[in-house]
């Protein structure tokens, strides 16, 4: 188990200057994000890798850039663009697994486009299989204004594809889908691999870790119950904090609970 930071928290820093940055600051293990077609090339992965094996850091999961086109890509119901887009993340999987990282994120389908469960637990499991042959995780995130969003959703899923069922837990976007994340994380934590972990208040659902009232140690008995081995990784929104020594000090604050 690790703490670490993702590259996104830096967006929209280019991705390579962002994992360079988070190594100078002693960030040993870090989510990438991939923000755009060319970083998925085996090309811009050796930049990548030289800036990691220089600073000593390890890379766990890679995100890609297009959560936001999952919707009308692989979920849609023109099946020629959703074959064409299974394509597109076979060569995601080849770079995670490049980058020596083992788990790729999903967001899924947004809520406000009609739902066959079917055919959604049918199209991931192809996804995981895909992955699987890159030696990739591929891990449903539960996401805000997404049907992953909803717990009773979840469980279809985990019933439809059951070994294969891996979760990616954020906590930001339980707090923001109104769902109690203790109570989440509590029914979940044997299925989750990976916690994108931010803090919240009153005033605020995304916030660096100590500037909240987010009971950490709540969160991480409940996770060690389930002998949870995964990373803890801090995901903010730019404008979720200030100075980039904001980041810094969240991270050192969650490594000293």
């Amino acid at each position: 188990m690790s703490y670490g930071i993702s590259t996104s928290c830096l967006y929209p820093m280019q991705t390579e200057e962002a994992l360079e940055l988070l190594g100078k600051s002693g960030v040993k293990t870090c989510e990438v994000f991939l923000n755009s077609f060319s970083e998925t090339t085996p090309e811009f992965t050796k930049i990548l890798n030289r800036i990691k094996d220089n600073y000593e850091m390890k890379i766990t999961a890679v995100h890609p850039f297009s959560s936001f086109s999952e919707t009308f890509m692989l979920f849609g119901g023109y099946e020629r663009r959703y074959l064409d887009a299974v394509e597109f993340y076979k060569r995601c999987y080849e770079v995670t697994a490049m980058l020596g990282a083992d788990i790729s994120i999903i967001h899924g389908l947004r809520q406000s486009a009609p739902l066959l469960d079917d055919v959604y637990f049918e199209r991931f499991s192809v996804l995981v299989q895909e992955g699987k042959k890159a030696g990739v995780r591929v891990a449903q995130e539960n996401v805000n204004g997404h049907y992953s969003a909803r717990p009773e959703f979840l469980r279809k899923m985990k019933m439809a594809l059951g070994g294969d069922f891996s979760l990616v837990f954020d906590v930001k976007q339980a707090v923001r889908s109104g769902n109690d994340p203790f109570s989440f994380a509590e029914e979940f934590k044997n299925d989750i691999i990976r916690i994108h972990i931010s803090d919240n208040n009153s005033e605020s659902d995304c916030l660096p870790p100590g500037k909240g009232q987010f009971d950490f140690r709540r969160l991480f008995e409940i996770m060690k119950s389930a002998d949870y081995k995964g990373d803890y990784i801090i995901e903010l929104y730019r404008d979720g904090y200030g100075e980039l020594k904001e980041l810094k000090d969240s991270f050192e604050y969650v490594q000293s609970l």
